[in-house]
C-alpha cells in the first residue's frame, strides 16, 4: 500500500470510530437544545436547581417528571442527567418494587425519603452523544412513565 493510500485509509477508519459525518452531536452543555428535544415530549421548562445547575421540569402525558443535570462545571459543562419522576401518596411494596428492578432493562424504582415512589433514569453525556441518541433516551424515559405509573396505580392529572 502507497503511503497516500495508507493515509487516507488512516482517516477513513478514524472516521468510522466517531459520530456519522452530519450528526449533532449535543453534550451537558446544550441546555438550550435539550430542553428543544424534551418539548418534543410535553411541556418542558428550564428551571435551575438550588446550587445554580439547570434543570428541566417536564411533564408527558400529565405526568411531573425533572431533568436534572449533573456533575457540573461551572453551573454549564454537566457530565451527566438524571431523570426523575416522584409520586407522594404512591407506596408501592419492596416486593413490587424488586420485582420491577429484575424485570425491566432501565429505569431504577425505589422508595424515596418519605416512602414514596419513585423513579430514576441516569444518561452519561460527558463525551458527547448525538442528538437522535439523546431523544431516543428521552423516548425511553416516556415508556417508562407511562410503564411504571401503571404499574404502581399513578392516575396523570386529566
Amino acid at each position: 500500500m502507497t503511503p497516500g493510500r495508507l493515509i487516507a485509509a488512516a482517516l477513513l477508519g478514524s472516521l468510522a470510530c466517531g459520530p456519522a459525518l452530519g450528526q449533532n452531536v449535543i453534550d451537558g452543555s446544550a441546555v438550550d437544545e435539550i430542553v428543544t428535544i424534551a418539548k418534543g415530549y410535553g411541556a418542558a421548562t428550564l428551571e435551575s436547581q438550588g446550587d445554580g445547575n439547570p434543570r428541566i421540569a417536564g411533564n408527558i402525558k400529565g405526568v411531573p417528571y425533572y431533568v436534572f443535570f449533573m456533575n457540573c462545571t461551572d453551573k454549564t459543562a454537566c457530565e451527566d442527567v438524571n431523570f426523575y419522576a416522584g409520586f407522594a401518596n404512591i407506596k408501592p411494596t419492596m416486593d413490587a418494587l424488586n420485582a420491577w428492578n429484575r424485570d425491566k432493562r432501565f429505569g431504577n424504582a425505589y422508595l424515596d425519603a418519605d416512602l414514596d415512589a419513585a423513579i430514576e433514569y441516569d444518561v452519561n453525556l460527558e463525551y458527547g452523544v448525538t442528538r437522535e441518541n439523546l431523544d431516543a433516551a428521552f423516548g425511553v424515559w416516556s415508556v417508562l412513565l407511562e410503564q411504571y405509573t401503571e404499574y404502581v396505580g399513578y392516575k396523570p392529572a386529566p
